[in-house]
């Protein structure tokens, strides 16, 4: 048997990916919250509810990271090949404190989540039954992970940090032939990284709301933060700094816009939108859309900062794996 030998000296570190994220941030941002707002969308569209699913991918996470433990792995292909999956035991006490919840709000979103035969039980086993929700295979967000991921490794390639010239289905084709893994990674970059909006919006959904509006303002702006080929990047302040300075009233989104890309019903959207004027976390324009607001935007910005260490390990994991395979 051949035994191989890891080259750590093309090994990344987290704050080698970070840094190049954050000073390669104008190059990025677009892709990134196309990214996460696609996800969000995901979290939302099985349940028309944002806390069941995370209840869900939390008790999938956990079952992951044992899979990880007793190094069992699953391709893409195995790891669906069967409509249900046995999960390991839970309590909700772990699940408020994954997902900082009261426990009644808990405890009632997984009994409906029973109900509903999303979870069962069989005996002493506890199992997530795919076939009895809208499941939808993660196809698509691997291909939005991985082109993310590529572009980060263009930045790290001409920084001289990592060597390994990738295309997006090199990755793509790792991230499904070791999925378990890769699953676990991403869901461990997710779960806090989601659930950690909640310190600034009042719920999940009004964070999807206003994330929607951000990904509005950036597309609106995209021009100035095209550096071109023959300019350097802008760091992720100075690309900020660009966005807030292109607030504008001719780039707004509507609540029955912002419902239709979403599928959140138009009512909750305003309502929802009345909390987020309040907060100064959006305005409304003369046209009745909604854009940012820039003062507290910018309270945001260090916040994000720090949550981007989560986005930072689960890519420099990832191009590791690559390194490696």
């Amino acid at each position: 048997m051949t035994i191989q030998e890891i080259d750590f000296s093309k090994t990344l570190s987290d704050d080698q990916v970070y840094n190049s994220i954050m000073s390669n941030y104008s190059d990025l941002s677009k892709d990134w919250i196309s990214h996460q707002w696609n996800w969000m969308n995901n979290v939302y569209s099985p349940f028309k509810d944002h806390y069941k699913y995370m209840i869900v991918i939390s008790l999938i996470e956990k079952t992951l990271n044992f899979f990880d433990q007793m190094s069992i792995q699953y391709t893409y292909e195995e790891y669906y090949s069967k409509s249900y999956q046995q999960i390991e035991k839970f309590s909700i006490t772990e699940l408020c404190e994954k997902l900082n919840l009261p426990k009644e709000t808990v405890r009632r979103k997984v009994l409906e989540l029973e109900k509903e035969g999303v979870i069962s039980r069989s005996k002493k086993k506890i199992l997530i039954d795919r076939s009895a929700y809208t499941f939808i295979k993660p196809e698509q967000q691997i291909k939005f992970s991985a082109k993310y991921i590529q572009l980060v490794s263009q930045g790290l390639n001409k920084e001289q940090i990592y060597s390994k010239k990738l295309d997006q289905k090199d990755i793509e084709n790792i991230m499904k032939k070791k999925f378990s893994m890769c699953w676990k990674w991403f869901y461990r970059m997710q779960i806090p990284l989601v659930i950690g909006y909640q310190k600034f919006m009042q719920d999940l959904t009004t964070f999807h709301i206003w994330g929607t509006v951000c990904m509005n303002q950036v597309l609106n702006v995209s021009k100035q933060l095209d550096t071109g080929k023959d300019n350097p990047s802008l760091d992720y302040f100075s690309t900020n700094n660009v966005l807030i300075e292109n607030l504008g009233s001719d780039v707004g989104i509507s609540a029955m816009s912002i419902s239709d890309m979403t599928n959140i019903p138009r009512a909750t959207i305003i309502r929802k939108c009345k909390f987020l004027l309040r907060e100064d976390l959006i305005k409304m324009n003369e046209k009745k859309q909604y854009t940012l607001s820039s003062l507290n935007f910018r309270k945001i910005l260090p916040y994000q900062t720090e949550i981007f260490r989560y986005k930072a390990k689960f890519i420099r994991k990832v191009l590791n794996l690559l390194v490696i395979s």
